[in-house]
């Protein structure tokens, strides 16, 4: 009877060996997301109300690395301690997002000064080139003669956001 629990039990210390190695670091601890580490996740992002406004699934996951800037503060922070196989929701406040709704950054401007300016129809996106020489993007809010309403807010401005990420591999 010794002789066949001895054997279970080094089967299962084996078993559990082979199903962790891809879980750990060189030194055997558990491998955690950190900043600078380069990740895959799949994700969907979702408003307050549940309506889902992007998501990877059925695609590639987004790869980035953390802390370099190519994803919003909040989605950077809820990877961060994540493991290979996991999934969270972070639930992230507008000024972890982009940023609050800014009223300064809408504006009435003469359709002329836009190319394509007299074809404009409300909800188009347009280039908009600041005094500094930076083009940033604008949608068109309203028309009325001589005057285009232009809202240079990005679309997720001033939205507390939800995201269900799954981490899928760090690099």
């Amino acid at each position: 009877m010794r002789r066949v629990q001895g054997i279970l039990l080094i089967t299962g210390i084996l078993a559990l060996l082979v199903f962790s190695a891809g879980c750990t670091g060189s030194g055997g601890e558990t491998v955690q997301v950190k900043p600078g580490d380069t990740v895959k996740v799949h994700y969907t992002g979702t408003f307050e109300n549940g309506t889902v406004f992007d998501t990877s699934s059925g695609g590639e996951p987004l790869e980035f690395t953390v802390g370099g800037g190519r994803v919003i503060p909040g989605f950077d922070a809820g990877v961060l301690g994540m493991r290979v196989g996991e999934t969270k929701t972070v639930h992230i406040p507008a000024d972890q997002a982009y940023g609050p709704y800014r009223e300064e950054l809408v504006f009435v401007a003469d359709p002329a000064g836009i190319s394509g300016g007299e074809n404009l129809t409300v909800g188009d996106q347009v280039a908009i080139t600041l005094p500094d020489g930076r083009v940033i993007p604008g949608k068109v809010t309203n028309l009325s003669p001589g005057a285009v309403t232009l809202d240079a807010n990005h679309r997720l401005a001033g939205e507390d956001l939800t995201f269900v990420i799954s981490l899928v591999e760090i690099q």
